[in-house]
């Protein structure tokens, strides 16, 4: 098998875990290619003697791969998600991270996982992303304008809130006062618009949200639409510039830039194992169905 590796940091913790899955990648006889600066990254800290293959952007993935592991928490996947791209290798990460929504593999767990993909003891679910474009053209987004969780406008560096003028499918929707606005995925559903009381959407819902961030008009609530809804947006304030963010990336718009955001015309694979599910995610990160009155 043909296998990706990604890491976007590394630290003592993680030394054990990265050893572990090399090991256990190299005992199956996996041609294994790993991040070019994450490569160095472990060299640095690990008496490593095997030349592994590196990658360094997107053109260097394509389908031969079976599978991309990622090692951190649920921002590395967002963050590998810019070396994916639409190549449709499938995903699957190890969280030594914090919460881990998205990375589900537990890092006691990687030599369970390796012998699940290898037996093909898994499934593919394939997750909605959103893209984006603007007038005028914003440099920064003509390559990278696509996000797995969520797109949001948020005021720059001031205490002023913004004004967002949205419109879905060419029907003026409202005008959001609030610090922000959030156009959040499924996936992105249990990320920054849960925080500002977004519901929980599940991953395979054809919905997106919108979900206001500290609106000033408090009648402002999430909405669930269509994911094939085409999005408007256009935002001013006392500041001329905004924050757009799309997952971990942010650039400054000027205001009165017209936004336009639509699900994006690709997917992202995301491998889950069979003892894992969606429902078992949320029963253990929030704890549902156990008893916390006490």
């Amino acid at each position: 098998m043909k296998i990706a590796i990604y890491g976007h940091y590394f630290n003592e913790d993680a030394k054990q875990y990265v050893e572990d899955l090399l090991n256990a990648l190299d005992s199956k006889n996996a041609n294994i290619y790993i991040e070019e600066n994450f490569c160095k990254l472990i060299k640095s800290s690990l008496k490593i003697e095997t030349d592994y293959n590196t990658f360094s952007n997107h053109k260097e993935l394509n389908n031969s791969f079976d599978f991309m592991f990622t090692i951190g928490g649920d921002g590395t996947i967002l963050r590998s998600i810019t070396y994916i791209r639409d190549s449709n290798i499938p995903v699957i990460g190890v969280n030594i991270g914090r919460l881990g929504f998205l990375a589900t593999v537990k890092k006691e767990q990687i030599s369970e996982a390796i012998e699940a993909l290898f037996n093909k003891d898994f499934k593919v679910e394939e997750r909605v992303l959103l893209t984006v474009k603007t007038e005028p053209q914003i440099e920064e987004l003509k390559d990278l304008n696509f996000a797995l969780n969520e797109i949001t406008l948020s005021r720059k560096d001031t205490a002023s809130m913004i004004t967002v003028e949205t419109y879905l499918d060419e029907e003026y929707l409202t005008s959001y006062w609030a610090d922000g606005l959030i156009t959040s995925t499924p996936t992105g559903s249990t990320g920054y618009s849960l925080s500002c009381g977004g519901p929980v959407i599940t991953p395979q819902a054809k919905s997106l949200v919108l979900t206001p961030v500290a609106p000033h008009n408090l009648n402002a609530r999430p909405l669930i639409i269509p994911d094939k809804t085409k999005i408007k947006m256009k935002v001013s304030g006392r500041e001329n510039e905004f924050f757009m963010s799309l997952d971990s990336r942010i650039a400054t718009i000027s205001n009165e830039t017209d936004i336009y955001i639509e699900k994006a015309p690709f997917t992202i694979k995301m491998i889950e194992l069979h003892k894992h599910s969606f429902i078992k995610t949320l029963r253990k990160k929030l704890l549902w169905g156990a008893d916390t009155r006490n």
